[in-house]
Parts: C-alpha cells; structure tokens; sequence
C-alpha cells in the first residue's frame, strides 16, 4: 500500500528530529507530527496510516524513542551502574526499614517519579493515541509547552529564592510531583524533558539539578514505553519498513547523543526562554495553519 511506504530519507529526517527534539524541551513527538502535517504528500499519508489496527508512523516514532533511551542510559552509563547496584542494596534495608544512602534513596525517588506516567499511559492510551495525528491539536499543545517553559522562569525569578543545588537532595513528594507532571508530555506537543525539568524549577531546584532529574527518569518511561511496542514491527503488513526504521534509530541515537552533550553544559549557565519563545512561535503558526 503507498501509504505504507517509508523512505530512508524520510526516516533520517525523522530521526533527526527524535534524535534533537526528544531531550530539547521542544516536545519530539509533537515534531514527529507536526513536521510531516507541514510537508504534506505521502508523508502526511504516512502519518495517518492504519495497519492492522496500528500506526505504522506511530511504531517508527517509537522505535526512534527507544534508540533514544538507550543512549540515554548509556550517555549516564557510570551513575546507572551505581543507582542498580543501590536499588538491590536498597530492598533488604526497605523491608528492615534500615537508614537508606545517598543512591538508595535516588533510585526510589526515580521508581516514584515513573509511577504516575506509568499508569496514566495506560489507563488513557486510547485517548491520548487520538492526537497523534492532529496537527491542529499537537499545535496548540505546543504552544502550551511554550507558555509554562516560560512561565516557569518568570515563576523561579520571583518566588523561588533558595535553590537546591543537586538532584540527590530531591525529597520524595518532589520526586512524585515531578512525576506526575511527567504524565503531561502524553499529550503530543508536550515536552517530557521540558515538564519534568518545570516541574523541578518550581520546587526550587536549580537549572542543572531540574534537567539531571529529568534526564534519569526519562530514561526508564522512554525504554519500558517503547520496548512492550517494538514487535508489532514485525507485523507482515509493516515489516519492509523494518530498513528505513533501523536507519532512523541509528541516526536518532547519534543525535540524541549530540542533544545530551549540549543540554548538559546549556543548564549549566543557560535557562529555557530560547525553548519557550522556538515553541511560541512554531506553535501559534502550526495552530493557524490547521485550524
């Protein structure tokens, strides 16, 4: 069926735009929409495609997010060692309700922030699936996202007067805050990264330890979002798209990897203003064009 075509060109554009947009606080996702809705043709096609009572573009979309994850983990590889090895330490003492250190009580903290997603997603994955191919509704999202990244700002200038400086110092009703905040980036056209990383500005992190939060737990809803998808790729319908979809995720990693390395230094100096006013703009002419 034409379409159900994917070309390879198609699909490195689109890894591109993964690879860039799923940790810039711009919403990947509501690119992953928006962009083909722009171009039209058979990528639009593409976009609004059904097989098998699936998304073909839905399923690239995913498998680019689970390369994305995995970068993810393995940019952070040395703090992920030490958080699993904690998490095991972490059950006997939790069970014998011992006095937890340090990474033990992080890697609790990053569990909790997962959970509101987590059930969230599946409670109204129908729903929010809905979106997925509504440009008009992605471009009104993600104006939204531009209003908080810039109304968080404004927030922290003002009322936050003291910061705290490290991600460890995290309590735990912040972590679930943080997490259930998370659950809003199911909407397409929301930022995980940006939300996650609001949500932690307003409970008086600083800039670095807001993103360090968010940069751990998106890596386990990314990966355990993705991976339960990734075999319905193999559907017989879907299956020669398995190429550009290999090399979509190969270019998604390289330039997720890229993304981490710059948003790490940018936080550390830098706030989310230049995000804020890129999704504004790009938001409010999406929003006019499809409406």
């Amino acid at each position: 069926m034409k379409s159900l075509e994917l070309s390879y060109l198609q699909s490195i554009i689109t890894g591109v735009l993964q690879g860039f947009s799923e940790l810039f606080p711009v919403s990947s996702l509501g690119h992953s929409v928006l962009f083909p809705a722009w171009i039209g043709g058979s990528w639009e096609a593409f976009l609004n495609a059904q097989s098998s009572g699936e998304s073909p573009y839905l399923l690239l979309i995913i498998a680019l997010h689970v390369a994305s994850s995995l970068v993810l983990i393995w940019f952070f590889r040395e703090r992920w060692i030490l958080l699993i090895r904690a998490f095991f330490a972490s059950v006997p003492k939790v069970i014998s309700r011992q006095e937890l250190q340090v990474q033990e009580r992080l890697i609790l903290k990053i569990l909790l922030a997962t959970i509101p997603v987590g059930v969230l997603g599946i409670l109204f994955q129908e729903q929010v699936g809905e979106l997925f191919s509504d440009p008009f509704a992605v471009g009104g999202f993600l104006f939204l996202n531009g209003l908080l990244l810039a109304g968080i700002e404004i927030f922290k200038k003002y009322r936050i007067r003291h910061e705290l400086m490290d991600s460890e110092e995290i309590s735990n009703s912040q972590a679930l805050l943080i997490g259930v905040a998370q659950s809003a980036a199911l909407f397409p056209g929301i930022s995980r990264f940006g939300v996650t990383m609001s949500a932690g500005l307003a409970r008086g992190l600083s800039h670095a330890a807001a993103s360090d939060f968010a940069f751990l737990i998106a890596a386990p809803v990314i990966f355990g979002a993705g991976i339960l998808k990734l075999p319905k790729l193999f559907d017989p319908e879907i299956a020669h798209i398995l190429g550009p979809v290999i090399v979509g995720s190969i270019i998604s990693a390289i330039c997720t990897y890229i993304s981490i390395a710059f948003l790490v230094k940018w936080f550390k100096t830098h706030t989310l203003y230049p995000f804020a006013i890129y999704c504004l703009v790009v938001g409010a002419l999406s929003f006019w064009k499809f409406s």
